[in-house]
């Protein structure tokens, strides 16, 4: 039987980048670089879509919405990532990591929910037209966004609370560059079975409901556009949801190879990449995806542009 007189983990080490020393100051500056661009694209999203008249539609509210979370996600992680490399120290407090993992949790599962009400949206706009102005009113995406963030905390509060009352006492090195869910279960000296039953059946509850509304929408969507005579409408009504239709793989995508599997088959190595694809450079392409392939999107900071190299010009 374990004896219980261990000395309790008080603080871990992120050690998730720390075992290619050499490249630290290139990870920095590659980091850095996905931060500011992630910061530069998501807050220009936002300022366009709150000052253009042309982009106040349920749309553009929810895109808006999905950038300010996009900036949020990759804040919770990366500042301390950056820190980390320019530091020997790779410390971070119990409290911290807890903190951490509530806030990632919350925002991650919030996208989930927020791309889940995207895919509704836009099923509404190609299927249902004519009562789009009335379906999806400014007060229903309120509700929507406010239960995405109120579903997506109580899930994050689940998580935290189970894992607080986890021992760690193997080991205080995270074998990642955040704390996360499956790193921290690998140091637990303590049994976490119902940490990982609850992670598969509430996380694949949750994960599924969100997945399986964006397919039926998008089998909606499809059979709609397949149903349209012209080709120009067929690519006109394509149009709309493929930028979201490629976010909504890369994130599911890389989220679910990250999460959907036990401790034991956990291999920090191989899933390194995966989460910095989904934590760092999908929130980062997200804004560029939307403006690159949307005409209103492209006016509006073409309009923007002019407002502010006009007075410029003047002087």
């Amino acid at each position: 039987m374990e004896t219980e007189n261990h000395t309790r983990v008080t603080s871990f080490i992120l050690s998730g980048m720390s075992d290619i020393p050499e490249y630290q100051i290139t990870l920095f500056l590659v980091f850095l670089t996905l931060y500011l661009l992630n910061m530069l694209g998501n807050i220009v999203m936002m300022a366009l879509i709150v000052t253009d008249p042309k982009l106040k539609t349920p749309m553009y509210f929810f895109l808006c919405n999905l950038s300010f979370v996009d900036v949020c996600f990759t804040s919770v992680t990366v500042p301390k990532l950056l820190a980390s490399f320019l530091s020997k120290s790779k410390i971070i407090s119990y409290a911290g990591c807890m903190a951490q993992m509530y806030f990632f949790l919350a925002i991650g599962i919030n996208e989930c929910f927020l791309l889940s009400a995207m895919a509704y949206d836009r099923y509404v706009a190609i299927c249902n037209p004519l009562h789009y102005a009335l379906e999806m009113s400014r007060k229903l995406c309120s509700l929507i966004v406010t239960g995405c963030w109120t579903i997506s905390h109580l899930h994050s509060m689940l998580h935290t609370l189970l894992m607080c009352r986890v021992s760690f006492c193997k080991s205080n090195i995270i074998d990642h560059f955040f704390c996360d869910l499956q790193p921290l279960l690998k140091l637990a000296c303590s049994d976490v079975s119902t940490n990982e039953l609850v992670m598969f059946i509430e996380g694949a509850m949750v994960g599924m409901s969100t997945l399986l509304c964006i397919l039926i929408s998008y089998i909606c969507i499809f059979s709609t556009i397949l149903g349209i005579k012209s080709a120009e409408g067929r690519c006109k009504a394509f149009s709309t949801c493929s930028s979201h239709l490629i976010v909504v793989i890369l994130f599911f995508g890389s989220a679910f190879f990250t999460y959907y599997r036990t401790s034991s088959s956990y291999n920090q190595k191989r899933n390194r990449l995966v989460t910095v694809i989904y934590t760092v450079v999908t929130p980062m392409l997200n804004p560029f995806i939307y403006s690159l392939r949307n005409n209103d999107v492209k006016g509006a900071l073409r309009q923007a542009i002019d407002r502010i190299i006009r007075p410029v010009q003047k002087m």
